[in-house]
């Protein structure tokens, strides 16, 4: 077992290079990012709805002449031309004016930019960039001294795939510099949730050391009062199906053994599996094998997870290229994980398809299914859920009408506090 636990945070000088969690390069800005900021900001847990801003777009200037909107400058998102990003956006079929009358302008910059760098990594032959998907991706080091009373390490647990995990965990000291050791000491709580995290990116893009997700992951231990272990997958094309999965079941393994994670309470792990987009697909095939090897976990929580098929459903026709995705960049995602020559009714796209896994009689864990209503393969998340359910699963589906993908991602809607509300309830046991 290898451990990384730098000392310093990140950015501390303009333009240096910074060394991620698999031992290559990260370059740098010289700037904390809007996400990076809350990481470090007092209150950045934002464990009550008291601390959400407003819903709608708040223009304000600072001394330089710099516009932001909600709390959030332009250049924070990674936007330093927005009249390029929007001419860009457009062009790939986003529907400008009906977009950005529904999400409010911060999250659709945010996607936005994520839409823009995406198109530029794909390509039709089917390969990915991946060198300028490593340049673009905005990431951070884990940080073992506490910053709002959370510390974060990675860790090797798989030095065959070089499989690595950033745990997040509540401090135990304040200390600066803590050792290995006094970071595997148990959590000083009754009941400790353990959530594993698949991050999204649609197979392709991310990593667990990505601002976004590093941001994400720090906010479900303050809300959740949680250990997470997020889970740097290896990721298509070049690594096609099954990897991923197998890097979520030797993740969920590595967890479910480590002592200092068990709660007080019964001596047990109590394991939640969680993701959005492919991570929430992920999700599903580490259970079905945890179910299947009688490894238990308490829960199942899917953000806008990624299936599909190879039918054409009412919301893909609909949203087609509406809110920033469109069925053709869902098509080559799938075609980059698949094995070679599969459609989309491979059990992996389609679990409850032709050709999927009956899951009744199975011990398989309850879950948690968020679906957004402006999503266009919601119709596929709206099956996956009426497919547990249906197997005799217990499963809880929230439907959020008005949210876009990635709207977890800020807190600058009502839809943000919902559901991470709604992960706190499930996976703490006052929620049963």
């Amino acid at each position: 077992m290898t451990s990384h636990t730098p000392g310093r945070f990140p950015y501390e000088g303009f333009g240096a290079e910074e060394e991620g969690p698999q031992g290559r390069p990260c370059p740098t800005q010289g700037h904390a990012s809007a996400q990076d900021r809350a990481a470090r900001t007092p209150g950045a847990g934002l464990n009550s709805r008291r601390d959400r801003r407003p819903n709608g777009p708040c223009l304000k200037s600072r001394s330089d002449g710099v516009r932001g909107v909600g709390g959030l400058w332009w250049e924070d998102l990674g936007v330093r031309h927005l009249g390029f990003l929007a001419s860009m956006a457009g062009s790939s079929g986003v529907s400008l004016s009906e977009s950005k009358m529904v999400v409010p302008l911060n999250m659709w910059v945010l996607i936005s930019n994520f839409k823009l760098k995406y198109n530029l990594l794909r390509r039709p032959d089917g390969t990915f960039n991946r060198h300028l998907a490593e340049f673009l991706d905005r990431k951070v080091l884990a940080n073992a001294n506490p910053v709002d009373g959370i510390v974060s390490f990675d860790v090797i647990i798989d030095r065959a795939t070089n499989l690595l995990c950033r745990i997040y965990r509540p401090a135990f000291t304040e200390e600066p510099q803590p050792s290995l050791i006094d970071l595997e000491k148990p959590v000083d709580l009754e009941f400790v949730p353990v959530i594993v995290f698949f991050h999204g990116g649609s197979f392709a893009h991310s990593s667990a050391n990505s601002a976004i997700y590093d941001t994400l992951c720090r906010r479900l231990v303050g809300i959740c009062k949680a250990v997470v272990v997020s889970v740097n997958y290896r990721r298509a094309p070049e690594n096609r199906y099954p990897c991923a999965y197998d890097d979520g079941w030797s993740a969920l393994k590595w967890v479910s053994s480590r002592s200092w994670l068990q709660s007080k309470i019964d001596s047990k792990v109590h394991i939640f599996l969680a993701g959005d987009s492919s991570g929430g697909n992920i999700v599903h095939s580490v259970a079905l094998r945890a179910a299947e090897a009688e490894i238990e976990v308490s829960g199942n929580i899917l953000l806008n997870p990624m299936f599909g098929g190879e039918e054409r459903t009412e919301s893909e026709k609909k949203l087609d290229g509406k809110y920033f995705v469109g069925i053709r960049e869902r098509d080559w995602y799938w075609r980059a994980f698949l094995p070679e020559g599969e459609n989309r009714d491979h059990p992996a796209c389609n679990p409850f398809g032709p050709r999927g896994n009956s899951l009744e009689g199975i011990k398989f864990p309850k879950s948690l299914v968020v679906v957004a209503g402006l999503d266009l393969i919601q119709d596929w998340q709206l099956a996956y859920a009426k497919g547990l359910e249906k197997a005799g699963q217990k499963v809880k589906l929230l439907f959020l009408e008005q949210a876009t993908i990635g709207f977890y991602l800020l807190p600058n809607n009502d839809h943000f506090y919902t559901v991470m509300d709604e992960i706190s309830s499930f996976v703490n046991p006052d929620g049963e």
